[in-house]
């Protein structure tokens, strides 16, 4: 078995749901600590967070990620128990498997045959782990970035090792991330009796012309890395359970998927133009969950892709699609990050896999990558 197979099967077999860790930080710590990485816990509200740094010249590399899992939802359905790391058929099964403890074990294995290999290699190398990703994500990477920033550490490329392959390892790196802005509307109206609407104000009546015009917004054109902002009714609640009272307020949830193409003063401006157009009596909560970041074509993707070529023979793809992720954080403080780990295709389902074949040129991809950045 390999070192990173057996690391990664390690790790899956702590049983890690966010946001617990489980252990995980502290096995990372006893193979850190004797390759020369300075290992310091940051603990906040029940999460644990590593900043781990071997040396203090730049440039800085620094790979980050998560050792929470999600949930495993219900047990019986899995065809294996989730946190005992069972191979059939080529694959490796259990919660984490794929998201993403292959890619941490990849990380810390890549830097231990790195630095074995060249002790004297220019820069330092980093790691960023927390046990705060899959949950709300406020005490976790966001806290180690201000205490980094606080101290005036300088980071200049970062590797996320989120799973962000589609097809086959090295097809897909993320070079960017839309921001999340969710709003809550509540449109007010006077309820009534059906009957009688003419005693009544029907907020969802009133609604309606403003959501379709919402709807049909073109809100960007997107840019070269991304698709043009979209926005989502997510919820939509109103009455009073009966079928013969009109309701006095209806409550509306969205959501703004939005790229760097827009910004989130306007689009909250242009929201606010189109609910008072329509002469809406309405209270309208904002809440910011992430916001966009984009690092073009350079030094880190052309290594990165790179490494990726040299390992398997892939050319790679940069894409912007998909969710929020820790990355948004680590934008704020370092000017080039990029994601890029195994495929995505089971991560947080049921029976979470990653096909074996991977896992040792993921590894070689991260050590690549270090090669053609640091010596």
């Amino acid at each position: 078995m390999s070192k990173t197979l057996a690391l990664t099967e390690e790790l899956i077999s702590l049983s890690s749901v966010t946001p617990e860790d489980k252990g995980c930080q502290s096995r990372l710590i006893e193979l850190l600590s004797p390759l020369g990485f300075v290992c310091e816990t940051i603990e906040s509200d029940g999460v644990t967070n590593l900043w781990a740094r071997k040396g203090y010249a730049q440039p800085l590399l620094v790979f980050a990620g998560h050792t929470d899992v999600v949930p495993t939802g219900p047990l019986e359905q899995w065809t294996s128990p989730p946190f005992v790391p069972t191979q059939r058929d080529g694959k490796l099964y259990g919660r984490g498997a794929a998201d993403m403890k292959t890619s941490i074990a990849a990380m810390v294995v890549a830097a231990e045959e790195f630095v074995h290999a060249h002790p004297d290699h220019k820069g330092s190398i980093g790691f960023l782990i927390t046990s705060d990703e899959e949950g709300p994500a406020t005490d976790g990477t966001v806290i180690v970035c201000n205490a980094l920033k606080a101290r005036g550490e300088q980071l200049d490329y970062c590797v996320v090792g989120e799973p962000t392959s589609s097809d086959v390892l090295g097809d897909t790196i993320k070079n960017g991330r839309r921001g999340s802005m969710s709003g809550k509307l509540t449109v007010k109206g006077i309820q009534g009796h059906i009957a009688y609407p003419q005693l009544a104000r029907n907020p969802i009546h009133q609604c309606a012309p403003a959501l379709a015009e919402l709807v049909a917004e073109k809100w960007d054109d997107g840019n070269e890395y991304y698709l043009p902002t979209s926005w989502q009714v997510s919820n939509m609640h109103g009455g009073a359970g009966a079928s013969n009272v009109i309701p006095g307020n209806v409550v509306i949830d969205f959501n703004f998927r939005f790229c760097t193409a827009s910004t989130v003063e306007g689009l909250q401006k242009r929201v606010h133009a189109i609910l008072d157009k329509h002469g809406l009596e309405y209270d309208l909560k904002w809440s910011i969950s992430g916001y966009p970041f984009l690092t073009p074509k350079g030094s880190l993707s052309d290594a990165m892709a790179d490494a990726i070529k040299s390992e398997t023979g892939v050319t790679t793809e940069l894409s912007t699609t998909g969710g929020t992720s820790d990355g948004r954080f680590i934008a704020q403080i370092c000017p080039q990050v990029v994601e890029f780990g195994p495929p995505n295709g089971s991560i947080h389902k049921i029976d979470e896999h990653i096909e074996v074949r991977f896992i040792d040129p993921l590894k070689n991809i991260y050590r690549r990558t270090m090669e053609n950045l640091l010596l």
